[in-house]
């Protein structure tokens, strides 16, 4: 039997008591969220990606946002009280957050970064989201996420509310 995975992101959960589940698959390089659905089985309405963007202020920022969806910059710099903000480079996620490209998950990066997840999360029970490295995604209530990484919720994507 082999030894069960443990990332930072569900050591933190278990940590603050939080139900989750656990979801694995076989993936040995990047894919994106959509091939990740293919593999999981979860509904892409409910599947999120975790990005990473650096404002004017030189400050990070993770934005959490629908899988099929892209982020609007200016709208998340206002989440954020930035004048504007950018993606970081592929290159620079390791450094930054710790994870890799595929595996980056809003919880137990290297430092907690203001985080703002997509208002309409909130319309689920239940979000599913990167568990800290590729292959491992987690299943968990949008609440309770949001309350472990001190998140907020916002439009980021200015598609859905």
């Amino acid at each position: 039997m082999a030894k069960e995975v443990k990332t930072n992101a569900m050591r933190i959960l278990d940590k603050n008591k939080v139900a989750y589940e656990m979801i694995l698959y076989e993936c040995d390089e990047f894919i994106d969220g959509l091939h990740t659905l293919e593999k999981t089985g979860a509904p892409a309405a409910q599947s999120f990606k975790t990005l990473v963007a650096q404002g004017k202020s030189g400050e990070y920022y993770v934005f959490v946002i629908p899988v099929a969806q892209e982020v609007q910059l200016k709208l998340a710099a206002r989440a954020v009280g930035e004048k504007s903000v950018e993606m970081i480079h592929v290159k620079d996620i390791n450094k930054i957050t710790g994870y890799v490209r595929g595996g980056c998950s809003p919880l137990g990066m290297k430092k907690q970064y203001k985080t703002v997840i997509q208002k309409n999360a909130l319309d689920f029970d239940e979000i599913y989201v990167s568990g800290g490295r590729l292959g491992a995604t987690i299943k968990l209530s949008p609440k309770d996420l949001a309350r472990v990484t001190g998140a907020v919720f916002e439009d980021l994507t200015g598609q859905n509310g």
